[in-house]
This record gives structure tokens, sequence and C-alpha cells, in this order.
């Protein structure tokens, strides 16, 4: 083997060996984790002095010895940085830099210093055109102090993250804001379409109410797509119904696109504990599902695994969904 080659082979093994999810010593299992893999969390604030805001992060931080894709999250109505969890640990453990955003005047404090009487009001309040507004902006913001943080020497994310492989996803009013960055139109064919965005996951998305919205309104989404859903996921907050979430898949173009509606998931399954009005009870199989088939998604369309890319096309999902799934791509 000449010089060239060795150096080639070697290059290659060391890229591998920094990102040891590339390396499969069996089949893909999007919920194998390396246990040579530490997480450290880190709590930030992005000041976006344009619009005199300050928005919280939590950054789920892989201990990689090379720069990783990142993941933006973006929570629910009252949420904060520090929900979905098992989201951030588990992605992180598998590579990623994972950044959960918080959006102030849609977040906990909509509810904290509210007496219980008024908390389903005032949490209705706060699901508003102005709020949307500014969680769509929040993304561009923090994805902009990310790429400043990521080149400033001494800084816990100096050269952690690889900005060319960035991915987005949300759930409830987070799966609003992740579809206005990574694809939606909107009427008068408005945009808030973030380039930068490679490919998102959307948990319990919705589609805009009238004839053809939803075809208008997602009919050009140029990236890859997943949609979570379950079949009892409502919404007494905006009226979502399931008309509205299973509506968004058939508008979307072929080609990276994904949805799966889990039995008998509400809309708190995909968060960390069940919410008020519940009716069902938790099934930890939809954790295990929206775990590995979100991972088998980044992996595919953000790391170019190929083993990934064979499963999630393949029969692999059906290995974690029960009977009564739903399960389609195109």
């Amino acid at each position: 083997m000449t010089n060239l080659h060795l150096s080639y082979v070697s290059a290659v093994i060391l890229t591998l060996l920094s990102h040891p999810f590339m390396l499969h010593s069996g089949p893909y299992d999007p919920l194998q984790v390396s246990s040579s893999y530490s997480i450290e969390n880190v709590d930030l604030t992005v000041n976006d002095e344009s619009r005199s805001r300050e928005i919280p992060v939590r950054v789920y931080l892989p201990t990689a010895m090379t720069a990783s894709p990142v993941i933006l999250f973006s929570h629910g109505l009252g949420g904060s940085r520090e929900g979905y969890s098992y989201l951030g640990n588990h992605w992180a453990s598998r590579g990623y830099v994972a950044v959960f955003l918080q959006h102030p005047g849609s977040d906990d404090s909509v509810w904290k210093d509210v007496s219980l009487s008024q908390r389903m009001k005032a949490m209705k309040q706060a699901a508003n055109l102005k709020n949307s507004l500014l969680r769509f902006r929040d993304v561009s913001a923090v994805l902009d102090q990310l790429a400043e943080w990521n080149k400033t020497p001494g800084h816990v994310l100096s050269g952690k993250q690889d900005l060319a492989r960035i991915g987005m996803s949300g759930h409830s009013f987070g799966a609003i804001t992740t579809q206005a960055v990574s694809g939606q139109r909107f009427p008068l064919d408005f945009s808030f379409t973030d380039q930068r965005i490679k490919a998102a996951v959307l948990m319990s998305p919705s589609s805009p109410s009238g004839s053809g919205s939803a075809r208008k309104a997602f009919g050009s989404v140029k990236i890859p797509w997943m949609l979570m859903t379950g079949t009892m996921d409502l919404s007494i907050i905006g009226n979502a119904d399931m008309e509205s979430r299973l509506a968004v898949f058939p508008a979307l173009p072929p080609g990276g696109k994904y949805e799966v509606v889990l039995y008998k998931a509400e809309h708190s399954a995909f968060s960390d504990r069940s919410l008020p009005g519940d009716t069902e009870q938790r099934n930890p199989n939809h954790h295990r599902v929206i775990l590995a088939l979100s991972t088998a998604f980044w992996d595919s369309w953000l790391k170019g695994d190929t083993a990934a890319k064979a499963w999630l096309d393949g029969k692999g999902p059906y290995s974690f969904l029960e009977p009564m799934d739903r399960w389609q791509k195109k």
C-alpha cells in the first residue's frame, strides 16, 4: 500500500473514532449509547440586542473530540429550556450538540405566578401572533449567537459545533415555531425560513385552517421533515385537532418526508410528564419510538449515516412501533 493510501486510511479511521456513532459494531441501533461518551449541561443566555430580548438556552454538550452537528429544540406553550430532557440527553449521547431554547412570553413565566383559577386564561392569551413572531426570530438570533460562540476562544462551545449541519425540532407551539423556520410559507408568500436549518422533526404539528391552505403552507418545503403525532393528540389551547395535524404530511412534497402516528398518544406524550386532563395511561414505548425514529432521522440527514438511512427507509422503525401505530414515508 502506498504512503498516500496509508495516509487516507489513517484519516478515515481518525474521523470515525472522533464520531463513535458512525461506527456500528452490529446492526444499526438508534438507541445504542457509547459508554465512553459523557454529557455536560450548560445554561447560557443569548442577548438579542436588536430586540432588547434575552433568550435562555440549555445546551446538552457531548464531549466529542471534533465539532458535532447541532439540534435546536423549541418547547411548547408554558415550557422552558429545562423540559424535554429525555430528548436532550439522548441526542447528546449520540454525538449532537442539543440546544434547548426558552421563549420569554410563552414560557413557564406565563403561569408560574398566576393563581390556579387564572392559569388557563393566561395560557390562552399567550398563544398569540406576537409570541409566534418572537419565537420565529428567537431561532435565528440563537443561531447567530451559536456561530459567534463557536469562534470565540475559551468559550465552552468554541469549536464544538458543526454549524453546516443544523437540525430543528419542537413540540406543539414549538412545532409551529419549527414549521415556520424550516420551510412553511405564509399568506402573501411570506417566509421566516432560516436556510441554515437542514432537517426538522415536528412533534404535534398543525396546519392553517381553510381549504387548500395546508398545500400552500407546506407544498414547497425543501428539507427533510419528520412529523410525530398521536391518535389522541388534542390541545385545548389553539384548538388543534387531528384533522389539522394529519393534514400536514399529505401537503408535503416527496423526498425525505416521514410521519409516525402513535396509537392512543395524547398531546403530553412527547413531553416529560402527563398534563392535567389526560385520560390515558402513558405508554413507555412512545418515548422509545420518539427517540429511535428521531435519532435515525438525524443520523440519516445530518450525519449522512448510510446505515441509519437504510434502517429508517427499511423495516427498522417497525422493530419499535406497536401494531396500532402508523408509519409512512415519501
